[in-house]
């Protein structure tokens, strides 16, 4: 080879090249999907669950928590197999996602279906019970190989610091902007179909199509990119691959890896608690019509996707660490103002969920950047790259935080009394207790946990100068062994 070929190969270096703006569009496009259907469930489900399907509240709560005790072995392993997965056409990602798209559109519209098992109450809602939980262990099987593989992607597409921050920003762009879409669709469908079941069901029927398309944008947009990372890679000798359990012992032996996914975890904790509330906040506390909940969410997000491009461009001035503080710190001042306002006060109620979308916005655009930092430390100290199962316990993380908020927050407005109803029936007037729950829920809940993420961040190690210093070790590492 002649020394221009070799400068041109430099030049297409998939670890050092910047993104162009095609291939960022399609890698944001893979999370609307995940994004649209988590988005929806976490607002929505639980309160399906009480007020249309009729299952009681703490019931309800549990429903995806059991879920999360198969996640506990699904996640990591598939993250495990997308690591080991061969194929020269699509990569060691893609192919999970090309063939999982479909099957976790379906199974996560099953989820909104109230089928009759019995005639009798007592009978039909234990079934409905069981439907639900069966329903819900495939939908976030499915939600694990489409989502977990496409988050392995990041450090794939990219190497360098603040080209990561970027492409996260677009990542969550498409990610909040479906949230945004699916809230606009939900104001939209509520107020022309009066039938509250009918209407999820044209709700999750519309949100199933956006997000298995937006999948296949993402596999076809990033295909040549990946494949370039992949011939790269396989020119590099790598050790001897280790077993699953061996993996998992350096993973939790990684110190940065554990304070990313504490800070994820109560952030994460504190995202879903507050979601999956509100509609029960905006119509039981401020007393609205349970059609003036999308608009509140929408300022929720809104302001969060607003603010990823700001947040980004902060970070690379003042760090990671500055930015998230900021972010939750005005989330904070927003969780206690909610947890005090009075029916009436709707400005204000609208101020504080736009404070709450500031802080919204970095517990979903931080932890994420912080993670490829922990994968290259991972591989300057063991010789791999372990994108998988890294990203693996993130994905179970995000999932166990959304059925850990619903179970917690169906528990507890069930021990207060809460009333559930059926699609149809009048409304209830909720007892004096069940409304306290409510605003514990909104407020005090979500700033414990907003809280702990602070003091985990404050002492997370890997800084942009130690960063620069394992990229610095790592091409060291390369160029020896491509000498």
């Amino acid at each position: 080879m002649n020394d221009s070929a070799a400068d041109g190969d430099a030049k297409r270096d998939p670890k050092s090249e910047k993104l162009d703006l095609k291939t960022k569009l399609a890698y944001g496009a893979g999370d609307l999907g995940p994004a649209i259907t988590a988005n929806i469930s976490v607002f929505y489900l639980l309160i399906f669950f009480t007020n249309v399907a009729g299952i009681p509240a703490g019931l309800a709560g549990s429903i995806l928590l059991i879920g999360k005790i198969w996640d506990g072995v699904n996640d990591p392993l598939v993250g495990f197999l997308s690591d080991k997965t061969k194929s020269r056409r699509w990569g060691r990602r893609l192919p999970w996602i090309f063939y999982g798209a479909i099957p976790f559109g379906i199974f996560f519209f099953l989820q909104w279906i109230v089928p009759q098992f019995s005639a009798n109450q007592s009978e039909n809602i234990w079934s409905l019970f069981w439907y639900y939980v069966a329903i819900g262990i495939l939908s976030q099987s499915f939600y694990t190989v489409v989502n977990l593989p496409y988050t392995a992607m990041t450090p794939e597409l990219t190497q360098d610091y603040d080209e990561r921050t970027s492409l996260n920003s677009y990542r969550f762009t498409f990610s909040i902007g479906g949230s945004i879409l699916s809230l606009i669709l939900a104001l939209i469908i509520f107020w022309q179909i009066p039938d509250r079941q009918q209407a999820y069901l044209v709700l999750a029927a519309i949100c199933t199509v956006i997000s298995i398309l937006g999948l296949y944008w993402c596999v076809f947009g990033v295909r040549d990119r990946i494949l370039a990372f992949e011939a790269k890679r396989i020119q590099v000798e790598e050790p001897a691959s280790l077993g699953f359990f061996e993996q998992l012992k350096i993973v939790f032996s990684n110190r940065p890896f554990l304070f990313v996914i504490g800070i994820y975890l109560f952030s994460w904790l504190g995202v879903q608690i507050t979601a999956s509330i509100i509609p029960y906040f905006v119509v039981d506390c401020m007393g609205l019509k349970f059609e003036d909940v999308p608009p509140v969410l929408i300022a929720v997000q809104g302001t969060a996707l607003l603010m990823l491009s700001v947040w980004g461009a902060l970070s690379k001035k003042v760090g990671k660490k500055v930015v998230y503080f900021m972010g939750m710190s005005l989330w904070i001042i927003a969780a206690a103002g909610l947890f005090f306002l009075q029916p009436g006060q709707i400005v204000l109620m609208y101020v504080m969920a736009v404070m709450a979308g500031f802080g919204v916005s970095t517990a979903y655009l931080i932890p994420w950047s912080m993670m490829p930092d922990v994968i290259e430390l991972d591989e300057l100290q063991t010789g791999q790259r372990r994108e998988g199962i890294f990203y693996g316990f993130m994905v179970l993380l995000q999932k166990f935080g959304l059925a850990f908020g619903l179970f917690l927050v169906g528990n507890a407005l069930q021990v207060a009394g809460f009333k559930e109803s059926v699609a149809g029936s009048p409304p209830v007037t909720q007892p004096d207790l069940a409304l306290v729950a409510i605003r514990v829920a909104v407020g005090p809940i979500p700033t414990v946990c907003l809280i702990c993420g602070l003091i985990l961040t404050y002492f997370y190690p890997i800084t942009r100068e130690m960063h620069a210093e394992i990229m610095l070790k790592l091409k060291e590492r390369q160029e020896k062994r491509e000498s």
